[in-house]
């Protein structure tokens, strides 16, 4: 299959390089489009009022050929399926990662991993977001298994219009308890934001926080098991209606 491989922590980052490599030893076509720098918490942005520059990337490992972007991740798949099409290559499938850093239940809204997925799913293809649960990430043999595992059912279930999110524990594959289905839960942190710099004109804040445990957790959900020691793996499909609701709504329209 011919895929697209894109990512949030930019082109340079180890855990593309090593997703790259696990589908390409799996008999798959891969073509690298990613940011050619931090982009993470992108969440679904698109370049509207800006030009996005595509420049190739010569002698990237298995792939067949990689392009670095100056535009933001869901970009990387919007374009660059549009890219590989007036080169006469038809994208088969989009995966996103491998994240350096959980993408875990609510927070997959802010992540630009899973919203490069979720337009791939958009644009009617089998989307797979992968993801590691450490900055620094040491062990991708687990998640890449996992990737490489789970093309077959989102080939399968691309009608859906749903991605698959794979979130594993950052250990050495004997050291995971297995692989489960899960729920997305409440990503709770205890966040802040803390004044980095102060110049006397200007004043810099940045973000920090750490996730806590919610009382709302059930064994079922991500944020839980990947606690626990398992590889989760989410159905994710952007409907954004509230449908009670929407009921709701229409008959308070029908009193007026």
């Amino acid at each position: 299959m011919n895929i697209l491989v894109a990512n949030d922590d930019g082109i340079q980052a180890k855990g593309i390089a090593k997703l790259t490599e696990a589908l390409s030893l799996a008999g798959h076509d891969v073509y690298v489009i990613a940011p050619n720098g931090q982009r993470s918490a992108y969440s679904h942005a698109i370049s509207i009022n800006k030009d996005v520059l595509f420049s190739e990337v010569e002698d990237y490992p298995f792939a067949k050929e990689a392009y670095m972007v100056d535009g933001t991740p869901a970009d990387c798949v919007k374009l660059g399926t549009l890219f590989l099409k007036k080169r006469g290559i038809r994208t088969e499938a989009v995966y996103t990662g491998i994240n350096h850093g959980a993408n875990l239940g609510t927070d997959t809204m802010y992540s630009g991993t899973v919203s490069s997925a979720a337009e791939g799913a958009f644009l009617g293809l089998p989307s797979v977001a992968v993801s590691v649960i450490s900055h620094e990430p040491k062990h991708f043999e687990a998640a890449c298994k996992a990737a490489v595992e789970l093309l077959p059912y989102a080939c399968s279930h691309v009608a859906t219009g749903s991605l698959i999110n794979i979130n594993a524990p950052d250990l050495e594959a004997c050291e995971i308890k297995g692989t489960r289905a899960a729920r997305l839960g409440n990503a709770r942190y205890d966040e802040w934001y803390y004044e980095a710099e102060d110049n006397g004109e200007t004043v810099t804040y940045r973000y920090a926080g750490t996730m806590i445990e919610d009382e709302t957790w059930t064994d079922d959900m991500d944020t839980k098991l990947v606690r626990e020691g398992y590889i989760t793996v989410s159905a994710i499909k952007y409907d954004l209606n509230d449908y009670a609701g929407f009921e709701a709504l229409k008959k308070w329209e029908a009193i007026k």
